[in-house]
């Protein structure tokens, strides 16, 4: 009898197939407020070559003195190889190959992090399809929360190929909603709404800097490619920042983190290896803090409470 009932019911579940796609997910929770951190963090970047080892590096020269930092970095590598051990991580030796790597596994759940920065490989649209995206980036998130109630979450939201077929400035508009909070952490959201991951909104701001330089509001600067590295002929590479692009993302990570303003930071820098950082003339620097903090607090899942807001300081 069950069994008959199962067939009759079958074609009326086929024929609301095709809507299915059609039904939207239930929004995300919003985020708590966060306390403004009142001294220094200890952070954990887990990642691939968008994280980098210069970029953490001058988060830690803008931040306060005692900022602290480990990673565990690869080269187009997803949440899922990092956490599965029989998985290769790409040029595993050469990006770890610093004093700040730590084993992600070992770190994340150890307690020792105020903060714990996840992000996804790209193309995102593959690594949620193929590699599980969002059920990664769910476990990763859960060991860190097991390892210290105190410990907080954040998503580094990045970028596309400056040539992506669907035009780079429109994915980073268009994905941020429906693909990275939606699909890569929204499972993740929903089911901790108290401790949720917060976005580093790096994306956005890549996005509005490019824009202002193209307009000719920053000195110095004219288009979204002096934002991205070239190699030894001068081709361009349309998906690792250089130095300037790296601040840029250290300054968007160091306004949500400490939730404060970054005019007035340092802009004369050092790379992870000790040589000077190639930087914005002190004019630029000026209009690129203005323009990060700006969009930053445009982004409601940041965190912030009500008390963020103060002048960036050493």
């Amino acid at each position: 009898m069950k069994q008959r009932r199962a067939l009759l019911l079958l074609p009326a579940l086929l024929a609301l197939w095709p809507l299915a796609r059609w039904i939207k997910p239930a929004p995300l929770p919003p985020v708590p407020p966060l306390a403004a951190p009142t001294g220094t963090l200890s952070v954990f970047h887990l990642g691939h070559s968008l994280v980098g080892p210069d970029m953490p590096h001058m988060l830690a020269q803008l931040a306060p003195a005692g900022h602290h930092w480990n990673s565990q970095l690869g080269s187009g590598t997803s949440l899922k190889e990092h956490w599965e051990p029989d998985l290769e991580i790409r040029d595993f030796a050469t990006t770890n190959a610093t004093s700040a790597y730590r084993d992600a596994r070992e770190a994340i759940g150890s307690g020792d992090y105020d903060a714990v920065i996840l992000t996804e490989m790209v193309e995102l649209r593959d690594a949620l399809r193929y590699f599980d995206g969002a059920d990664y980036f769910h476990r990763w998130a859960d060991l860190a929360r097991s390892g210290a109630t105190e410990t907080r979450v954040y998503l580094y939201e990045t970028w596309h190929h400056l040539n992506d077929p669907d035009g780079w400035e429109t994915r980073i508009a268009q994905d941020l909603g429906p693909l990275w909070l939606g699909k890569l952490t929204g499972a993740d959201s929903r089911a901790n709404p108290e401790r949720p991951a917060y976005l580093i909104p790096a994306g956005q701001v890549m996005a509005a800097v490019a824009r202002a330089a193209e307009a000719g509001e920053i000195d110095g600067m004219t288009t979204r490619e002096d934002l991205f590295a070239r190699n030894d002929q001068g081709a361009l590479d349309t998906i690792h920042i250089n130095d300037l692009g790296a601040y840029v993302v250290a300054l968007t990570h160091y306004a949500v983190l400490y939730q404060r303003s970054p005019l007035g930071l340092p802009h004369q820098l050092q790379r992870s290896d000790g040589s000077a950082a190639n930087s914005f003339t002190p004019m630029a620097a000026a209009q690129v803090q203005k323009i990060v903090w700006e969009t930053v607090l445009t982004q409601p899942r940041i965190g912030f409470g009500v008390t963020s807001g103060g002048e960036g300081t050493k």
